[in-house]
C-alpha cells in the first residue's frame, strides 16, 4: 500500500479533487486520454481499413468488444498506480528474479519496437500522401517530431503533455470521422456486424491485429505510471476514492472517443471502399477516399493519420522508458531510446516492403504481447497484499480474467489456422 503523505500534501490533494468528477475534479481527467491515443495509432488505421474494405461490417463486433475490454484493463492499470503509488513494472520488479525480470523486459521491448514500427511507418505514409516525401525520410521526421513532443512532458510537466496529446486525439477523431458525413454507413449492416463470427483464417488474423491495436500492451504498463505521476506517490486513503471515481470518468470518456474513431474507420471502409480496387493499402484507401468522397475528406484522412503517428509514437517511447526504469532501474537518454526503437521502422521503409502489410503484422505482434501485460495486472489487482482495501471485487477479477482468456484463445486459434493452412 502507498504510504500516507504529509498533512499539507493531503489537504492540498483534497482541495484539488473535493468536487469529484465535476468542477475542480475535471482537473483530474487526462491520463486515460494519453493512453487512448495508442488505440488510434496507424496500426489501427491499417487493420480497420483492411477489415472494412475486405469484409464490410463483419468485424464491427471485434472493435466493440475490444474497446470494452480495453476500458476495463486501463481502469485496472490506473487503479494499481493510484493505490500503490507504483507502476505495474515497479510492482512486478519486486516479485521477479533477475533472469525472469530481464526476460520479461525483453518481450516488452519487442512490443515497444513493434509499436514504433506501426506508428513511424504510419507517420511516414501520411507525410508521403500530404507532401510526397520519401517514406524513409518521413520515418525520420516522425521520429524527430516525437522527440519534440516528449520534451513537452520533460520540460513543461505531465499536465501540459496530456493537453497536447488530448488535442491531438481531437484532431485524429475529426480526421477519421469526417468521411462518415459524406458516406454514412448502412444501419442494418452495422447491426449485423455486431454478431460475433469469423469467415476464414484472414478474418482471424485481422481480428488478432484489431485486438492488438486496441488492447495495447505498452499502455497497460504506461497508464499505471501516468496515474502515479499525476496524483503523487503519497496520497492518503481518504483521497483514493475520489481519484478512482474520477478515473472511471477519465477512462470511460477516453474509450468512447478512441472506440468511436476505430469503429468509424471500419465503417468508412465498409461503406465507401468495399469492392473498390487497391484499397488493401493505406495509400490505396486514401486515393479511393479522395476519389469517392472528395479532396477535402482525403486531406482530413491524411492529417488524421499523420497526427496519430506523431502522437502515438511519442506515447510509445514514453511507455518504453517506464518499462525499462520500472523493471531494471535503468534509464537511457531520450534520444538514444528514440533511435533504438525507430531504427527498425526506418530500415523497413528503406527496403521497399509494403508498409500497410507491415502495419498489420506489427499489430499481430502486439496482440501476442497482451497476455504478458494483462495477466500480471489482473493478478496484482486481485491481491489484498498489494491493493489492501482496494482489492478487486470478485466480479471484476472474473471479467478481467475473461479478457485475458479471450485474447490468448484468439492467438492460439490464429497460430493453429495459419499452420494448418486453413
Amino acid at each position: 500500500m502507498r504510504s500516507i503523505g504529509s498533512d499539507e500534501h493531503e489537504r492540498a490533494s483534497t482541495r484539488r479533487g473535493r468536487r469529484g468528477p465535476t468542477g475542480a475534479g475535471l482537473g483530474l481527467l487526462g491520463p486515460a486520454f494519453v493512453a487512448a491515443v495508442a488505440y488510434v495509432d496507424p496500426g489501427n488505421v491499417a487493420t480497420n481499413l483492411s477489415a472494412g474494405a475486405s469484409y464490410g461490417y463483419l468485424l464491427v463486433w471485434v472493435l466493440a468488444a475490444a474497446t470494452v475490454m480495453a476500458g476495463l484493463v486501463q481502469y485496472l492499470s490506473a487503479k494499481l498506480g493510484i493505490v500503490t503509488g507504483e507502476s505495474l513494472p515497479q510492482v512486478l520488479r519486486g516479485r521477479m528474479g533477475r533472469r525472469t525480470r530481464i526476460g520479461y523486459w525483453l518481450q516488452a521491448e519487442v512490443v515497444a519496437i513493434a509499436t514504433d514500427v506501426a506508428e513511424v511507418v504510419g507517420g511516414a505514409i501520411a507525410l508521403n500522401l500530404l507532401f510526397g516525401l520519401p517514406l524513409p525520410l518521413g520515418g525520420v521526421i516522425t521520429g524527430v517530431v516525437s522527440i519534440a513532443m516528449l520534451m513537452v512532458q520533460d520540460r513543461r510537466g505531465q499536465r501540459m503533455f496530456e493537453q497536447v496529446i488530448t488535442f491531438a486525439l481531437i484532431v485524429i477523431a475529426a480526421g477519421f470521422l469526417a468521411g462518415l458525413f459524406v458516406a454514412p454507413p448502412d444501419a442494418g449492416g452495422v447491426a449485423n456486424g455486431l454478431v460475433p463470427r469469423f469467415d476464414g483464417t484472414d478474418t482471424v488474423l485481422l481480428a488478432a491485429g484489431m485486438f492488438g491495436a486496441t488492447v495495447m500492451p505498452h499502455v497497460v504498463y504506461l497508464h499505471s505510471a501516468l496515474a502515479r505521476d499525476r496524483f503523487g506517490v503519497s496520497v492518503g486513503p481518504s483521497r483514493i476514492r475520489t481519484l478512482l471515481t474520477a478515473t472511471r470518468f477519465d477512462v470511460g470518456g477516453a474509450m468512447v472517443v478512441a472506440g468511436g474513431v476505430n469503429i468509424a474507420m471500419l465503417l468508412l471502409a465498409a461503406s465507401a471502399l468495399r469492392g473498390v480496387e487497391n484499397t488493401d493499402t493505406i495509400a490505396g484507401a486514401h486515393a479511393a477516399v479522395e476519389s469517392n468522397l472528395g479532396s477535402v475528406i482525403g486531406v482530413a484522412f491524411a492529417v488524421g493519420l499523420l497526427v496519430s503517428g506523431l502522437a502515438s509514437t511519442s506515447v510509445g517511447c514514453y511507455a518504453g522508458a517506464v518499462i525499462m526504469e520500472g523493471l531494471l532501474l535503468r534509464r537511457i537518454p531520450l534520444l538514444a531510446r528514440r533511435a533504438i526503437t525507430v531504427t527498425p521502422a526506418v530500415v523497413i521503409l528503406s527496403t521497399g516492403a509494403e508498409p500497410t502489410w507491415m502495419l498489420v503484422l506489427s499489430q499481430v505482434v502486439l496482440s501476442f504481447g497482451i497476455p504478458f501485460a494483462i495477466i500480471p495486472l489482473v493478478v496484482m489487482t486481485a491481491r489484498r497484499t498489494v491493493m489492501g482495501a482496494w482489492v478487486n471485487a470478485r466480479l471484476t477479477t472474473v471479467l478481467a480474467a475473461g479478457v485475458s482468456l479471450v485474447v490468448v484463445a484468439l492467438n492460439v486459434a490464429l497460430i493453429g489456422l495459419t499452420l494448418s493452412g486453413a
